[in-house]
């Protein structure tokens, strides 16, 4: 087993192992345990008691996060000419068609977000295999095809994030910086944590939000009372 370091040692030291802490507390603490020299990201992990191989238990969807990401997020718009101008004033990076589906077969995927129109969905399924194992792939679900895409690009560099249930169950999500206050931090992941309550399919049995836990960076993590959200 690698040696831990000082920094890491004293961090864990914070942490009582055995607690479960309030989504405040917890947003404190992991302020406090941050080991890195950089703004970490400060990353929840939702276990969900649902099977992921059921239809309708294999969550995904969208939530707009009230204070951002802290992270600027690069997006593509693939969309019909007449719609170029309306995605570059909202603030997308790359905007066009035909020539970055030809860079996506090449292999090209520098973007954080992959906004299309429903009808270029034909072009985009030609990248399709590309895409979708990255995350990229434009979903309806995730508000990602739609003919809005000034708006739907105003969304994401607002804080709209996606988010999706892993084969294990397991939510991992983004919910700030660790230069966000904690208050900040916990509005974030409550407003995370309220958006998968709404979305708890109807067939899903026992305890929904099994655990909870936080961490920034190549930080420890820290439990979170998963009660209040039962």
């Amino acid at each position: 087993m690698a040696k831990l370091s000082k920094k890491m040692t004293a961090a864990r030291a914070k942490i009582d192992s055995e607690k479960l802490y309030t989504l405040q507390e917890a947003m404190g603490l992991v302020k406090e345990t941050n080991v890195t020299k950089f703004d970490s990201s400060v990353d929840i992990h939702v276990r969900l008691g649902i099977d992921p191989k059921k239809s309708d238990h294999a969550l995904r969807g969208t939530v707009s996060l009230p204070h951002g990401t802290g992270k600027s997020k690069v997006v593509l718009v693939l969309c019909t000419p007449d719609k170029e101008e309306e995605a570059k004033e909202a603030g997308a990076e790359h905007v066009g068609l035909e020539e970055y589906v030809a860079k996506i077969q090449q292999g090209w995927t520098d973007v954080d977000v992959i906004i299309a129109m429903p009808q270029v969905m034909a072009q985009v399924g030609k990248v399709g295999r590309i895409l979708g194992p990255r995350g990229l792939m434009p979903n309806p679900k995730t508000g990602t095809v739609t003919p809005n895409v000034g708006a739907a690009v105003a969304e994401v560099k607002k804080g709209k994030i996606s988010f999706r249930v892993d084969k294990y169950g397991i939510i991992h999500s983004p919910v700030g910086r660790v230069s966000f206050s904690a208050e900040n931090l916990s509005e974030n992941a409550n407003e995370l944590l309220t958006t998968l309550v709404r979305m708890k399919p109807s067939s899903a049995k026992g305890i929904y939000i099994k655990s909870l836990s936080v961490a920034s960076t190549m930080s420890p993590g820290i439990k979170i009372d998963p009660k209040i959200f039962n």
